[in-house]
């Protein structure tokens, strides 16, 4: 009995992710861990892995069946762009984990790079590495736990890193408290001289303008990668940014490399702008100010 509830359980849950009768997708894997929904499907030749079918969130991370090495979604490439600004970080962090794909790419891009992975929950890392080919190794070092909790720990311990990447997304969008400024301040404490941050963030979130204030009133002026109805990438660096023409040499530089990866600068580079599309009154996010409602209602 316990069992055909449960078949029935993953078989709704399954249902609840196909959004038309036409689209044919196989369900490849379902779990439930302390902190989500995780199911992996095929679809369209991709397998994707997902927490919620709810917004735009929904698909965490895609990998093409074809071509494993593409980049699926457009984020993962404007996240590459961090290396424009400096094409050879040494240390990396990467808060969120997802199937493991900036990680991996990143392993191949910079090999000598040493890069430290953040992620909450146990059960997507192991889907990532069951499912979509996320292999660690003593270069690639995997900390399960709260983002913020390791940030301040590393902040402690003195740590640096030349490039940290913030990915950390829930079912609903980015956890309130990795919203904030002081937790940005904690993220700017662990950046070298001539660090690098990549913020993953939504175009279209209605906490957009309160996002683009606080990232400014901690890391000033930074590049504002955005595709309209789509993500939204900061790049920040903590000596001032480069200008466009150095963003351009680089990108010429990394050309080869990004190739397999399904992009290049002629993609990538018109994305770059410092230009303020928002309203510079809005409130800045806090520990104290990070309003769930907002949250809540972000699409």
């Amino acid at each position: 009995m316990r069992q055909g509830n449960r078949l029935k359980t993953l078989l709704a849950l399954f249902a609840s992710f196909v959004t038309t009768p036409s689209v044919a997708m196989t369900l490849i894997h379902t779990e439930k861990s302390l902190y989500r929904n995780i199911v992996v499907y095929e679809e369209d030749e991709q397998r994707c892995m997902s927490f919620t079918r709810h917004n735009q969130t929904a698909r965490q991370t895609c990998r093409s069946l074809s071509d494993p090495n593409q980049f699926v979604f457009s984020y993962t490439k404007m996240m590459m762009g961090a290396l424009y600004l400096n094409p050879n970080p040494g240390k990396i962090l990467i808060v969120g984990l997802g199937g493991g794909v900036l990680p991996m790419a990143l392993a191949e891009l910079v090999p000598d790079a040493g890069i430290d992975i953040v992620e909450i929950d146990p059960a997507v890392v192991k889907v990532a590495r069951q499912f979509f080919g996320f292999n660690p190794n003593p270069k690639i070092r995997v900390f399960e736990e709260d983002g913020r909790v390791f940030v301040k720990r590393a902040g402690k311990a003195d740590q640096r890193y030349d490039l940290i990447m913030l990915d950390a997304f829930d079912h609903e969008y980015i956890p309130e408290h990795l919203l904030t400024r002081e937790f940005l301040l904690e993220v700017k404490a662990l950046l070298a001289a001539d660090g690098i941050l990549a913020a993953n963030t939504f175009s279209s979130s209605r906490l957009y303008h309160h996002e683009s204030t606080t990232y400014q009133s901690v890391f000033g002026v930074f590049y504002n990668l955005r595709l309209k109805l789509k993500n939204r990438v900061i790049l920040a660096k903590m000596d001032g940014l480069p200008s466009l023409d150095a963003i351009q040499r680089n990108a010429g530089l990394l050309e080869e490399k990004l190739k397999p990866l399904g992009f290049g600068g002629d993609w990538l580079v018109p994305l770059f702008s410092t230009e303020r599309d928002w309203n510079p009154d809005a409130r800045i996010l806090t520990d104290q100010y990070s309003p769930s409602n907002l949250l809540n209602s972000a699409f």
